[in-house]
């Protein structure tokens, strides 16, 4: 029996460097970041977490209650050079993928990406941002609207094939950033997953990398607020009238109404769904105790090495508890996207 004293989740940061968009809210890969262009004129390798790191932390870790994986959120994972390996040391190691990627499928293609991760994941995130061409494309840069769907239908046919066998269930989530630029769109978003057949819409507010996205928060003022309120109770009532395919309603995530103080503080009496839950390991071998925005969630502490110390010392160390308990002093904390209502938090975040 697992102890569950521990984490249920580890995200692994394996290739933070690559990716194939530029999406213009990334941290790293928009071309409003300075972080790639200053790698390169440092001549600096790109970050790849070694598979063995992998390896060492799961062995560590397969007594307590782990019971997921996900690879790189700060890079495309599918372009991770050991990311079969992944695969393997799921199966190994009987744990689930959860797997965020940009729905480009590259390398493979859809299809046979599908084949290899539907029987050992339980979620997959599509990142999606519009409902039309213009708006996906503008956001999410060096995309293509139209075979994105396609890439989705292909992948959700090899899903439904694999689940009507009574095998493994992979849930199909889009994932997107909730801002001005397709603030229009959300609720034909909507219907597009519910014509799909996608299991679930996820979105976060915009985190405010750089000051040339600042203007597209919908969180920056009281009127773009009430006008975010407005989109939130049409979207629910589209998901109350219009059924999936398999007759279940679309799951919505993070589709919350807000308060005017929410300029300030998302969510007053929210609960941060990570601490005492998750891990982060970022390339080379760094504890984090969240996903906030890396150069964030480094000013909450020097938590650790797994290179250097076991994952459960680090885990029970007196400077993570401390933050477990205390971390609503913490300014960061406060303004972030990602607290959850208390008796709401979801758990495949």
């Amino acid at each position: 029996m697992k102890n569950k004293n521990g984490f249920w989740r580890i995200t692994f940061d394996t290739n933070p460097n690559d990716c194939n968009l530029h999406c213009i809210m990334c941290e790293h890969h928009s071309k409003y970041s300075a972080i790639e262009k200053n790698r390169i004129l440092a001549n600096q390798p790109k970050e790849q977490m070694p598979i063995e790191l992998i390896r060492r932390v799961l062995e560590s870790a397969k007594n307590f209650r782990l019971r997921e994986i996900i690879p790189s959120t700060m890079g495309e994972p599918l372009l991770y050079k050991d990311f079969e390996q992944i695969i393997e040391l799921c199966k190994e190691f009987e744990v689930k993928l959860n797997l965020t990627t940009n729905g480009t499928f590259p390398i493979k293609g859809a299809t046979s990406w599908a084949k290899l991760v539907v029987p050992i994941t339980s979620d997959v995130k599509i990142s999606w941002n519009g409902a039309t061409k213009i708006t996906q494309e503008t956001i999410m840069q060096g995309s293509n609207f139209k075979q994105g769907i396609q890439n989705i239908k292909d992948f959700l046919k090899v899903r439904n094939d694999y689940a009507s066998s009574g095998k493994n269930y992979c849930q199909i989530t889009l994932q997107l950033t909730f801002m001005e630029t397709n603030l229009h769109e959300l609720e034909n978003i909507v219907r597009l997953g519910i014509e799909l057949g996608i299991d679930r819409i996820k979105g976060h507010h915009l985190w405010t990398h750089f000051a040339e996205i600042e203007s597209l928060s919908l969180r920056r003022n009281a009127a773009s607020i009430v006008r975010w309120n407005d989109v939130v109770a049409k979207i629910k009532k589209i998901v109350t009238e219009n059924l999936l395919p398999n007759g279940k309603p679309l799951s919505l995530v993070n589709f919350d109404i807000l308060e005017s103080g929410a300029t300030q503080n998302l969510i007053p009496d929210g609960i941060c769904p990570f601490l005492g839950n998750e891990a982060w390991i970022a390339p080379d071998g760094h504890f984090s105790p969240c996903c906030a925005p890396d150069i964030l969630r480094k000013k909450l502490g020097d938590f650790g090495n797994v290179n250097e110390r076991d994952i459960l010392d680090i885990w029970h160390d007196k400077d993570y508890q401390y933050l477990l308990k205390n971390y609503m002093q913490n300014s960061i904390c406060i303004a972030c996207n990602m607290r959850r209502p208390p008796g709401e938090l979801n758990y495949l975040v």
